[in-house]
């Protein structure tokens, strides 16, 4: 599965950073490298029109540097949609640490980390993402002030999973709103591939309505851990994509949506925590219109995690962070009612309402 993924999102090897194909007019690409404790790291700010960026940081065994300096691309450029659907005073940025997180990361590395991100004067604000954690971001805060998701013993919200995945339901629950006429997931099949934080939370808000949930990971025992807690079904077949299945959340890697696996979905409502879902998001999302299938888009249905760490920085009120975020609900149905009356797809109804928030900014600004 992984291998499927990667390849069909093979990286060009042009001239970096401005021949990559995911550079989007990024802003500023900062690379990072500290001998002495192994870091290598790459932070991208793609876009700071509605605020600094903010996006986590991300600790993963990449194949090589073109592999992180696409994704790091891909992702910030992503946080800078997400932040601008969402409402918030906040521009577009993300950071790759390259290095697997369960050996290659010490608190040594943490610390030179947070003093590369406070020499960017708060252009750049982290946060945890896949490899890191509430610690590490505690960490990071004795050198820095410019990092968010800290442990709520100093005065931070923690760990923003199950703020991204209470999102992610919610997102799902509009989909299939508009998809089957009901917003109620009793009885509907759904696969979450990926039982990680964010995913296991999601698995949660499902099977406490009645879902039926099937489970997918390369990780064996966490998806033991998915039956033991919630009864999850481990999907045992050859192809996950073609499942017979309501509603496949991706929750794992990004661009599983691709041109390799689009064809052999069989479900009616994509609704994940995923970043970047869709390999290419023009082909791979007029496909998905074309086929029938209601595609909530990733940026809009997971920004729980970006507006509850970015209440921090406003003076964090966890029940006002979690209202925000419940009404993603109401945005996701925005965006398909948007999309289904303008004949166009929910990835580009979604983007075209974000960029005319950030455009608009710039226009006032420049006045």
């Amino acid at each position: 599965m992984i291998a499927e993924v990667i390849k069909a999102n093979e990286l060009t090897k042009a001239d970096p950073v401005f021949g990559q194909a995911s550079f989007n007019d990024h802003e500023q690409i900062v690379f990072c490298h500290d001998k002495d404790t192994g870091l290598k790291a790459i932070i991208g700010i793609h876009n700071t029109v509605l605020g600094p960026a903010l996006g986590g940081t991300r600790m993963w065994k990449y194949a090589n540097e073109w592999e992180a300096l696409n994704d790091v691309l891909r992702l910030s450029r992503g946080m800078t949609y997400k932040s601008a659907i969402s409402g918030l005073n906040l521009g577009g940025g993300k950071a790759v640490i390259i290095g697997d997180a369960k050996t290659d990361k010490t608190p040594e590395m943490m610390v030179k980390f947070g003093q590369f991100i406070h020499s960017l004067s708060g252009k750049y604000i982290t946060a945890e993402d896949v490899g890191t954690t509430t610690p590490d971001m505690d960490i990071i805060r004795d050198v820095t002030p410019y990092v968010t998701g800290i442990s709520e013993a100093r005065g931070g919200s923690g760990n923003p999973s199950p703020v991204t995945a209470y999102g992610v339901y919610m997102g799902m629950k509009a989909a299939a709103k508009f998809k089957f006429g009901s917003d109620n997931l009793a009885g509907k099949k759904v696969l979450v591939q990926g039982t990680g934080h964010v995913g296991e939370t999601l698995i949660s808000h499902l099977t406490k309505e009645g879902a039926i949930v099937t489970v997918s990971d390369i990780n064996e025992a966490r998806m033991q851990e998915m039956v033991a807690k919630y009864g999850a079904t481990i999907y045992t077949g050859e192809d996950v994509y073609s499942a017979d299945v309501d509603i496949y959340a991706p929750c794992a890697l990004g661009a599983t949506i691709n041109d390799l696996t689009i064809e052999r979905i069989k479900a009616k409502v994509i609704a994940g925590a995923a970043n970047n879902q869709l390999a290419n998001e023009e082909i791979h999302g007029r496909v998905l219109q074309e086929k029938g299938i209601a595609y909530a888009p990733d940026f809009l249905i997971n920004a729980g995690g970006i507006i509850n760490v970015y209440a921090e920085i406003v003076g964090y009120d966890k029940a006002e962070a979690l209202r925000k975020t419940e009404n993603i609900y109401n945005t996701t149905l925005e965006i398909f009612t948007f999309a289904e009356a303008n004949g166009i797809t929910t990835q580009q109804a979604a983007m075209s309402i974000a960029q005319k928030r950030i455009d608009d900014k710039k226009k006032e600004t420049a006045k």
